[in-house]
């Protein structure tokens, strides 16, 4: 239970289908106080609450992998962390609740179980809200032990049942997507947290020529168009980093698009392997909309995605997900 609408309520959902609960709330870093409103919602139910502190975990396995892939020029997704080692890990929440059935969770998505017993991950009802893209690397036994009670409403559904039982959370504002940096000055925060500083480097055209000088590689990702501090006669974008040269590229809107990504950590929830290639929709970002394209399994933990037409800022870091309709058959991170 962060203190938020979601996981408010739906730890009244599963209350209501006769659950004997215990709300645990996560203490994961240390920018700011852990809300009370989740003890709030805990009275209100009439059910017993708790602190975890993972902070040192928290550190090591979402912060530490998040500046890690950053400085080697990439662009995480550290919810992806947090959901497989954090907030999804089973070994938590057996030594904070010892004999617990299932955990509940405010995600907006959907498990089923096939005919061959196998856990299936779908997507939300509300597209506006599903979080399948960030749970893709769910293991079989997060997922078998995983609800989510809100993966049949709508945001505004779940407001306005929030309201009804009269939790105080109704009016914060929604959770920032990367919480350990609440300004968004990434840059700043890996520096501080790192005791690291990141230094200047070249911007470089398509032809390599410099042609200007940019704040640290940090603090630019694939695609980004404003803060550049290249002066030209026309929008440019950043296209390629370079960790070990400490360069940027930029380059016109057109040479963003690529026709293929290679992938690897590969984590498949609708099947063991790809046996042979095939066709699906693919996102590589959250909320982005999926493109047609064929994938292929290259190697044990390695996936080559072909799209249709070119993809925009394909960004190495992220993670592309794999989808049959509103089932995730996988996904990994982008090389």
């Amino acid at each position: 239970m962060s203190g938020g609408v979601d996981s408010s309520v739906a730890a009244a959902l599963i209350k209501e289908q006769g659950f004997e609960c215990t709300g645990i709330t996560l203490k994961l870093h240390d920018y700011g106080a852990v809300s009370g409103d989740a003890e709030q919602a805990a009275r209100v139910l009439g059910i017993p609450h708790q602190f975890l502190d993972l902070t040192e975990a928290f550190g090591r396995d979402v912060i530490k992998r998040f500046i890690d892939v950053y400085e080697a020029g990439g662009t995480p997704n550290p919810c992806v962390y947090c959901n497989r080692f954090i907030k999804f890990n089973l070994d938590f929440y057996k030594a904070a609740a010892p004999g617990f059935d299932v955990f509940v969770t405010g995600h907006y998505a959907r498990t089923e179980q096939s005919a061959s017993g196998c856990w299936l991950l779908k997507k939300a009802l509300d597209p506006k809200k599903d979080q399948s893209y960030v749970l893709y690397s769910l293991s079989q036994e997060q997922l078998g032990s995983a609800r989510f009670p809100l993966g049949e409403l709508t945001k505004n559904e779940v407001r306005d049942m929030a309201v009804g039982f009269g939790f105080s959370c109704v009016e914060n504002p929604e959770s920032q997507d990367i919480c350990f940096v609440p300004d968004g000055d990434y840059g700043a925060f890996m520096e501080n947290y790192s005791h690291k500083k990141y230094p200047d480097g070249d911007i470089l055209d398509i032809d390599g020529k410099i042609i200007g000088r940019h704040k640290g590689l940090v603090r630019y990702t694939i695609g980004q168009r404003r803060g550049t501090g290249v002066a030209m006669n026309r929008p440019v974008y950043v296209m390629a980093k370079n960790a070990a040269a400490n360069t940027i590229t930029v380059g016109d809107e057109k040479d963003l698009f690529t026709k293929t990504l290679v992938a690897g950590n590969v984590n498949l929830i609708a099947c063991e392997t790809l046996d042979k290639p095939i066709r699906c929709m693919v996102r590589t970002r959250y909320l982005q909309q999926e493109k047609p394209a064929l994938v292929e399994q290259t190697g044990p933990d390695v996936i080559r995605v072909t799209f249709d037409e070119g993809h925009r800022a394909v960004t190495p870091g992220q993670a592309v997900v794999l989808y049959d309709g509103d089932l995730v058959i996988g996904g990994g991170i982008i090389h």
